[in-house]
């Protein structure tokens, strides 16, 4: 790549200096040619005036000053041709002159010629009254060999050659500083590919934006890439032990329950049960994950009453939140008609996971509700526990993240909220953590959905 770029420079420049030149060189010819033929249209101008003022000159005479006025002027000829009525001329005209040139209607015309022959033969023609009888129009030609600007295309050439040993040190210089940063970006994201997640592009002092920002977000990918391993690994681990603490309930009741070795069959089997659909519920978690990062999750979108899919989970939740110790309750109001766009299962089972991870922290008590917002419908669940970092609040909602407040009785795969955040997103809504709450302490998870066609009947308390 270096390579090429410092030939394309080079061929850049030489380009431009050789169509610089030759432009150059094609109106330098131009001017010179018509500087010297107005110089020579005047000069046979001066010269026919001369001549056609003079009596009393001999042939000889006549000759004599017409051969002065050559030398002295440095034509390549001055004489006198006679041009007849029928544009005929009597007379030697210089090599390469024609009397197609001289255009004779214009001189019978009383006009005067000027141009200049292939081979830069300038020449001037001007009809010149003289004193003697002449058997036809006088007409003084005058003629002067035009100079091509060699000199100018060899001062162009020197400029070209400059040009292009200049061109040369730059394209160097720029191919080396424009490949070093991609060859070191290259390099490292072959590295990352390969594995190696902790390799970072350098960024050098005054690199060029460009490049500073490529290098910046090659390293961003990288330390994004390694969290989502560090995640992932964190997920796996929480996985393995989240599936691994109900199969170990269940075949070792279920082994005392076949070698007779439980007194109560009854509550046995009630353990196996519960760990059943606690693996039951972690399994279904994660093909819900699965369906919604493939797309392929069933929504049936319509207006519901959001209260009304509120108190059925509230009541659900009841008995098995009562089973440790904790009060679950609804925010007074939460009663009222709340319409809502949404699909009412999965409306349920966001409520049902918010409950479900406040029941993991709460001290003593959840408040479920249920209001609107901004001309949004909102469903919130509050607990008691003792709350959120800061730090936190933007990553409880993540995949595989779980929150390491002390006082939970028991921290989950950390799906629960995901799930939350990944049905709100589809459905057009959006879920938030709030922490601390106003009474410095506890936890509320904000969901926010479109509202239905009349809209959220009372605000959030």
């Amino acid at each position: 790549m270096r390579r090429r770029l410092t030939v394309a420079i080079i061929a850049l420049v030489v380009g431009t200096v050789a169509v610089t030149t030759i432009g150059s060189f094609v109106l330098i010819r131009r001017a010179t040619v018509s500087t010297a033929q107005q110089e020579l249209s005047g000069e046979a101008q001066a010269i026919s005036h001369t001549f056609s003022v003079r009596t009393g000159l001999t042939k000889v005479a006549f000759r004599r000053e017409l051969a002065v006025v050559a030398s002295a002027g440095d034509f390549a000829s001055v004489q006198f041709v006679l041009l007849q009525p029928d544009g005929t001329v009597v007379g030697t005209l210089d090599e390469g002159l024609t009397t197609g040139l001289l255009r004779p209607a214009a001189l019978l015309a009383g006009h005067k010629v000027t141009g200049h022959t292939r081979s830069l033969l300038g020449y001037a023609a001007v009809p010149t009254p003289l004193q003697a009888d002449t058997a036809g129009t006088p007409v003084l030609v005058v003629t002067r060999q035009i100079h091509t600007p060699i000199s100018g295309i060899r001062y162009f050439g020197l400029i070209g050659l400059g040009a292009a040993v200049a061109a040369a040190l730059v394209a160097t210089a720029l191919a080396r500083r424009f490949t070093r940063p991609l060859m070191a970006a290259v390099d490292t994201t072959g590295r990352i590919a390969g594995g190696d997640l902790d390799a970072r592009v350098p960024v050098r002092e005054h690199e060029d934006p460009e490049f500073a920002r490529l290098a910046e977000s090659i390293n961003a990918m990288g330390t994004n890439l390694a969290r989502a391993r560090d995640q992932e690994r964190q997920f796996l681990l929480s996985v393995s032990h989240e599936l691994r603490t109900p199969l170990t309930s269940i075949r070792g009741y279920a082994d005392a329950v076949v070698d007779g070795a439980v007194d109560d069959p009854v509550a046995a089997a009630g353990i196996i049960t519960t760990e059943a659909r606690r693996l039951e519920r972690l399994v279904q978690d994660l093909l819900d994950l699965a369906r919604l990062e493939a797309d392929r999750f069933s929504f049936d979108i319509r207006e519901v009453d959001a209260a009304e899919v509120v108190r059925q989970v509230v009541e659900g939740f009841g008995p098995r939140v009562a089973e440790r110790g904790l009060v679950l309750e609804l925010t007074p109001g939460s009663d009222r008609p709340c319409p809502v766009t949404a699909d009412p299962d999965r409306l349920g089972q966001i409520v049902a996971n918010l409950v479900e991870n406040a029941s993991t922290y709460a001290r003593s008590r959840i408040v479920v509700g249920v209001g609107a917002a901004g001309g949004r419908a909102v469903v919130w669940v509050d607990d008691d526990g003792p709350g959120i970092p800061p730090d936190q609040l933007t990553r409880v909602f993540t995949r595989h993240v779980t929150s390491d407040r002390s006082a939970g009785r028991h921290q989950g795969a950390g799906l629960g909220l995901a799930i939350v955040s990944e049905l709100a997103g589809a459905m057009g809504g959006a879920a938030h953590a709030e922490s601390p709450l106003a009474y410095g302490e506890g936890t509320r998870m904000v969901v926010e959905l479109p509202a239905g066609t009349t809209g959220p009947a009372h605000p959030p308390v």
